[in-house]
């Protein structure tokens, strides 16, 4: 049998995993498909992003002065960023999703929630915040517990960074600030903060895109995670989450934290 647009993209097994649980005498609740596709879609998107963060984390580990990938880094962090926002205008498709249309399979959802998908705790993980206490979100799914172990014992993206300018001549950034850090903030220190203030005012250029991409990405995550808590708040309210979370006021508690504050710090410097 010849290959076909179908049978390559497997559509069939596709389009069957939309399996709605809500039931009653008319079928299942009308938006319950919705809420079942956007999240689907986000989880690809997941792990699409994953796919291009670990080539960004492999050609910034690579690169030096005699052998420069930085061209393929912007490159791949043009798509990254692309994707970021198709992932927030994907909240307006949500959004159009009433409380009382939510509300009526909401229950049925019972303890899951997008709080325990393990590809953004990856996604988390490889960005550099991690927090060892979420691994016992997925202690049911070995699979998941192996691959964020893993994560844990990598360097971050923002460490690949840090020894990519390492490698290009700035070498006030310390050694050890490259170590895999297992359950550790992003590492700052007034050695990484000289690098990137040189990185500006030497005007390199191409270094400087790099590190404004990092902003970039910091700034879109930070905007998904907001349209994220107002959607939650418009659906909800300040009713409970379904994984058992404080709802929206658990995800106000993301808001604001800069997943690479030596890069928005030295702005009051430049």
């Amino acid at each position: 049998m010849s290959l076909t647009y179908s049978s390559y993209l497997k559509i069939d097994e596709l389009l069957s995993l939309q399996q709605p649980i809500s039931a009653g005498p008319e079928g299942p609740e009308h938006d319950e498909t919705l809420f079942i596709v956007i999240h689907q879609v986000y989880e690809l998107w997941f792990k699409q992003q994953l796919h291009e963060l670990d080539r960004i984390v492999h050609l910034l580990a690579v690169s030096s002065p005699s052998e420069d990938y930085t061209s393929d880094v912007l490159l791949t962090w043009r798509r990254i960023l692309t994707i970021l926002k198709t992932m927030v205008a994907q909240i307006d498709v949500l959004e159009t999703m009433t409380p009382i249309s939510f509300s009526s399979f909401r229950d049925r959802l019972e303890s899951a929630s997008g709080f325990q998908s393990p590809q953004f705790r990856e996604m988390e993980y490889l960005i550099g915040q991690r927090d060892r206490r979420m691994l016992a979100m997925h202690r049911d799914n070995p699979a998941a517990l192996e691959r964020l172990e893993r994560r844990l014992a990598q360097p971050t993206l923002y460490q690949a960074f840090l020894g990519y300018l390492r490698r290009h001549g700035y070498d006030t950034i310390p050694e050890e600030a490259l170590a895999p850090r297992d359950d550790q903030p992003p590492p700052e220190g007034s050695g990484i903060r000289k690098a990137l203030i040189a990185v500006y005012r030497n005007a390199d250029h191409t270094l400087t895109q790099v590190c404004e991409r990092l902003v970039d990405f910091d700034e879109g995550l930070q905007e998904w995670r907001y349209r994220h808590v107002k959607m939650v708040q418009r659906t909800i309210g300040a009713k409970r989450g379904t994984g058992g979370s404080s709802g929206v006021e658990y995800l106000r508690g993301t808001l604001f934290q800069p997943l690479f504050p030596d890069l928005w710090n030295i702005r009051s410097e430049l």
